[in-house]
């Protein structure tokens, strides 16, 4: 049985999670926004870069999350400042998007008890 998620798939959910933390922290910051814009000028800079990095990713089809990658592609102020908004928007998650946030514990979960690897190796056959 294949338990791997298609690449493309992985690759759009993980840009609507990014997006999503983004926005929480830009909203619950209380950025200033033009009319019918989600983001702050700045906010939508740091999404722009996130997704941009996130789009190129030549390590999606093995990797779980930014976080745990061996590949550092952000520039040093980018990496700061993603950790921010992670670290503000992620645990808020679960009050906007829940199943996401469900999503991603179980993809961590089986990250730790090796059933990431078990993907790879399948996939990679």
């Amino acid at each position: 049985m294949d338990l791997s998620i298609d690449v493309d798939k992985r690759r759009q959910e993980e840009l609507r999670t990014v997006r999503e933390i983004i926005k929480i922290y830009c909203h619950g910051h209380k950025h200033l926004r033009e009319a019918e814009c989600e983001l702050c000028p700045e906010c939508q800079k740091m999404a722009d870069y996130a997704l941009g990095k996130l789009e190129k990713c030549p390590r999606m089809d093995i990797k779980t999350f930014c976080s745990v990658c061996p590949i550092h592609c952000y520039g040093k102020e980018e990496a700061a400042k993603i950790r921010e908004i992670m670290a503000f928007g992620g645990p808020r998650m679960l009050w906007y998007h829940p199943w996401m946030t469900l999503r991603h514990i179980f993809i961590e979960w089986r990250t730790r008890h090796g059933w990431r690897k078990k993907e790879a190796v399948v996939r990679h056959k």
